[in-house]
């Protein structure tokens, strides 16, 4: 391992069994201040980003590891700060060339941004809906397009004897 070391504390993937991220993360936190090396290993994460599911119009929110069988360390690296890191149970490895783990770029650290949330609903373009709630209550429409970045969906909707394109929440309408 190189022997000059960054003193710019920087971010650094770290590889682990699949399942022990937050073992890892809690460990190594323990391992950190048990050793006081909190000068030089300053942050570890578990990239977890909020997943929406709606299913028959009702909203579910939970949590999901970004990178499963990954965890982020903010660190600098030292021959016992990397030991430290590499030694602790469940972690496999460091991300990089062979022994040297190389840190994340800025531009990387930056395409991280995790404000995006995936919404997961149960229906499609072409599927029946109904309408639960608003001026629309109780109409049946087909999904027409679906918009997954602003949570709206277009739906056709037959209106005195015509077809209507309405654009709604998803949490508006139900499979039939």
């Amino acid at each position: 391992m190189a022997q000059d070391v960054d003193i710019q504390p920087r971010w650094y993937v770290v590889h682990t069994y699949s399942g022990y991220e937050n073992k890892v993360k809690t460990d190594l936190e323990k391992t950190v201040k048990n050793r006081e090396l909190e000068d030089y290993i300053f942050d570890i994460v578990v990239p977890m980003e909020e997943q929406i599911e709606i299913k028959d119009g009702k909203r579910k929110t939970s949590l999901k590891k970004v990178f499963p069988g990954y965890v982020l360390v903010k660190m600098i690296v030292t021959e016992e700060s990397w030991y430290v890191v590499r030694n602790t149970r469940g972690v496999t490895g460091f991300v990089g060339t062979g022994t040297d783990p190389i840190p994340l770029t800025d531009e990387e650290i930056r395409k991280m941004g995790f404000e995006i949330t995936e919404v997961n609903i149960d229906y499609d373009v072409n599927d029946s809906v109904r309408v639960l709630n608003g001026p629309l209550e109780n109409f049946v429409g087909i999904v027409q397009e679906i918009n997954k970045e602003k949570h709206k969906v277009k739906v056709l909707v037959s209106m005195f004897g015509r077809e209507t394109p309405v654009e709604l929440e998803f949490s508006q309408v139900q499979k039939v």
